[in-house]
């Protein structure tokens, strides 16, 4: 076997389920699209994304050494339902992503390993990267042929549908690329219909600005007036656009036990989950993704979702929380309980 086989066979055996490999380098196309959403202020707060918006535009211009790029993916799908909560106001809603260990642990721990490989069997200098890495990883996966990205700007693989976690491998050896994958959406646009916010302007484009999974998630501060009816009861995170999409019916249930959905976080109660002090929220969190977010942005959420719920018996629990010491926390609670 050639060098790509060798590593497609050992990272499968790794437990990763995509592997593909491209030149270290993105199209002007890529760049240009990438270079409009900034200038269009998509990205909303996320500021680092201009930091070192030179770098993340191609892999080569993150390390000029690269040759290729290995482009791998771990499938997250769900066994349940993603969206079950969504008819039960009582509950919160967490993203399929978030409801166990945070996956750049995991993934990044596999990364290594086949990085690992790489070097004692072929040479070369390697560098490893998961999500935090300023790397376009979607359409740097579907030029490896992963997937491609759907109009919900997410990648779509035709055997892991929408439910994939995305890493990185460059490398100074030369390995032949695999052929890119085409666009699969045909008319299909039941990933855009689905958003709450609207927050595709266009097929192929998002708004971070207006997206339950940035408000709920990366937006500091007080979450719009305008965006919080249509949050309903999502409290980390939202999987409407990714959930909807017709290739999901050939994914399989993820076989990684640290990606499987903990009891609690499947359908928690908002009563119990806006209780949480800082220290229950740390504990209950430790090793979860949510816990990068923090017991202000989180209980912010929960109170908006207590808003959103209809039910009478959770105002006390909000008003309980109108005189909190953080000055966001304590304003979600006083539209949660004027909303009751």
């Amino acid at each position: 076997m050639d060098a790509a086989e060798l590593i497609r066979s050992k990272a499968l055996s790794l437990g990763f389920d995509a592997v593909g490999f491209t030149r270290a380098t993105l199209d002007e196309a890529t760049r240009d699209r990438f270079r409009h959403y900034l200038a269009e202020g998509r990205h909303g707060a996320m500021g680092w994304m201009v930091e070192r918006a030179d770098q993340r535009e191609s892999p080569d211009a993150l390390w000029p050494e690269a040759v290729s790029a290995i482009s791998l993916g771990v499938s997250y799908a769900p066994d349940v339902d993603p969206l079950a909560h969504l008819a039960a106001p009582e509950i919160g809603g967490i993203s399929v992503y978030a409801r166990n260990r945070d996956y750049h642990d995991l993934v990044k721990g596999m990364l290594k390993h086949l990085a690992q490989f790489i070097v004692s069997r072929f040479g070369g200098d390697v560098k490893v990267f998961v999500d935090t890495a300023p790397l376009l990883e979607k359409p740097l996966a579907q030029q490896a042929g992963l997937g491609w990205q759907g109009k919900h700007t997410n990648l779509v693989s035709r055997v892991h549908g929408s439910w994939l976690f995305l890493g990185e491998i460059l490398t100074t050896l030369d390995i032949a690329p695999s052929p890119s994958h085409a666009d699969r959406c045909g008319t299909c646009t039941r990933c855009l219909a689905a958003c709450p916010t609207d927050a595709f302007p266009a097929p192929y484009q998002l708004d971070a600005r207006r997206c339950i999974a940035y408000l709920t998630i990366e937006h500091d501060g007080p979450i719009p007036l305008e965006f919080r009816e249509a949050i309903g009861n999502r409290v980390y995170g939202c999987d409407d656009c990714l959930a909807v999409c017709p290739w999901n019916r050939f994914a399989q249930a993820s076989h990684h036990a640290k990606l499987q959905a903990r009891d609690d976080l499947v359908a928690p109660p908002l009563a119990a989950l806006v209780m949480l002090d800082d220290a229950a929220f740390r504990a209950k969190f430790a090793g979860s993704p949510i816990k990068r977010i923090g017991r202000v942005r989180f209980v912010r959420n929960v109170l908006i979702a207590i808003g959103n719920s209809g039910d009478a018996s959770l105002r006390a629990v909000a008003q309980n929380l109108c005189d909190d010491a953080d000055p966001i926390v304590a304003e979600a609670a006083r539209w949660a309980a004027g909303r009751l």
